[in-house]
């Protein structure tokens, strides 16, 4: 392994893209980021020819004016910052568009089925923790567990009209989904071996909140100075409020007893997640911090490159670093809390799954006060040996990519270190390092 970020090399179709050589995407591609064209095209793509930009509102949370500063935000900053190649500003001018349509279709149900926001999301059970602490691994424990509901990506991506259950594992929506999922693992190679995308996968929680343009997801795909700035600082709640109205479009036609959600967003945001969500219960994962920094930025690298040339790993590991310093010194602050109350929040970590993760999950779910029967635990044990992620080969990354001084980043986390007592990674502060994935 090399001591400097290396994408590897792209697929020749990619290249030949990039060259201008595929014309339809070329010219595709040349079309500005423009929210008033953007907004018309997604509103002649659902046969709403002109309406306005109102047809993208209704009442209630969620669903207002106030995804017009971020979208206005996003756009200048993919057009001025980003240094979009050519696939890559296709594949973004479409994502835009398919939010726009989508966002369109939520406020048409809301519109039309007046009941839709007196479904009931009871005592939702939220993952959360750092990337790549093994919130992924343990979202698919619990998606084993057939007393749970868990969102897949096709549901999030395209949840109108309300799912129901004799088409779930057949839906049109499902390929539509999973080429958009997958497309990013076909531009650039070794994505697959970080994080596995699909249609009928469990799914991360940002992708319900980006029909607000407020959600990390962009940050995730494109060096967006502006947008990170800005989202930073700004009011999550329409994010929360919008996630919550998209479940229950999920649940109209598919009664839900219990959610089970995932993301690590969610340590940014827990005052706006526990306002919108005020009976959740958090299931946190903790991990050695200069691993968390290290895998994480090869994850975002390697999606960034998928939309542009210029990839700079020091600038990403040294924003991930104060974000999650904030973010882990944060959780510190919660214990004792009644935030952290003892029958609201478990904790897990990375190690541990690694060593037996149904064994943790029976833990979790006992602190919990959630029972756990012989059939779901051995469901459980079932899920986990036949995880995709084991088939995907070892996913390979450096700490000296992130420009830091180790001996420094230890300090800086040394206070939640030693309060969740988490266990250093040998190997984690130097090159290389590997998860097993």
């Amino acid at each position: 392994m090399t001591t400097s970020w290396d994408p590897g090399p792209r697929p020749e179709w990619v290249e030949a893209v990039n060259a201008g050589l595929i014309v339809p995407i070329a010219i595709e591609a040349e079309l500005p980021l423009d929210r008033d064209a953007l907004l018309a095209e997604a509103l002649v793509r659902q046969g709403r020819s002109g309406d306005g930009v109102g047809a993208l509102t209704a009442p209630g949370p969620g669903t207002g004016e106030d995804f017009l500063e971020p979208l206005d935000i996003v756009l200048a900053s993919l057009e001025g910052e980003a240094e979009l190649h050519v696939l890559g500003r296709w594949i973004t001018r479409r994502f835009i568009l398919r939010l726009l349509e989508v966002r369109l279709q939520i406020c048409d149900a809301v519109r039309s089925d007046p009941g839709l926001r007196d479904e009931q999301i009871i005592e939702p059970l939220f993952v959360i923790g750092a990337p790549r602490t093994g919130t992924t691994i343990l979202h698919a424990l619990l998606a084993a567990d057939e007393r749970h509901r868990v969102p897949l990506g096709w549901e999030f991506l395209r949840p109108v009209p309300s799912p129901v259950i004799e088409t779930r594992e057949s839906d049109t929506r499902i390929g539509l989904a999973d080429a958009e999922l997958r497309l990013p693992g076909l531009v650039t190679s070794g994505l697959g071996a970080i994080h596995a995308y699909g249609g009928q996968m469990t799914k991360e929680c940002l992708s319900a909140m980006s029909f607000t343009f407020r959600s990390e997801e962009f940050i995730s795909r494109y060096n967006t100075l502006s947008y990170i700035n800005w989202l930073s600082s700004c009011d999550m709640t329409p994010a929360y409020e919008m996630h919550r109205l998209v479940l229950q479009i999920l649940q109209r036609r598919m009664p839900t007893s219990k959610w089970v959600l995932k993301s690590p967003v969610h340590l940014h945001n827990l005052p706006a997640l526990l306002n919108v969500y005020p009976d959740a219960q958090l299931i946190v994962t903790h991990r050695d911090p200069l691993a968390i920094l290290g895998s994480v930025t090869s994850l975002i690298a390697t999606l960034r490159y998928a939309h542009s040339d210029h990839v700079d790993t020091t600038t990403i590991g040294r924003y991930h670093s104060d974000l999650y310093l904030k973010d882990l010194d944060g959780l510190v602050d919660l214990v004792g809390t009644a935030a952290f109350a003892r029958d609201r929040v478990a904790h897990g970590s990375f190690a541990e799954f690694n060593r037996n993760g149904v064994a943790v999950v029976n833990r979790m779910y006992a602190e919990l006060g959630i029972d756990l029967p012989d059939e779901v635990s051995g469901a459980m044990a079932s899920a986990l040996s036949d995880r995709p992620r084991e088939k995907l080969g070892a996913h390979g990354y450096s700490f000296e990519w992130l420009g830091l001084d180790p001996d420094i980043e230890r300090t800086r986390f040394s206070r939640y270190v030693e309060t969740f007592e988490v266990e250093s990674e040998a190997g984690a502060d130097s090159s290389p390092t590997s998860d097993v994935s």
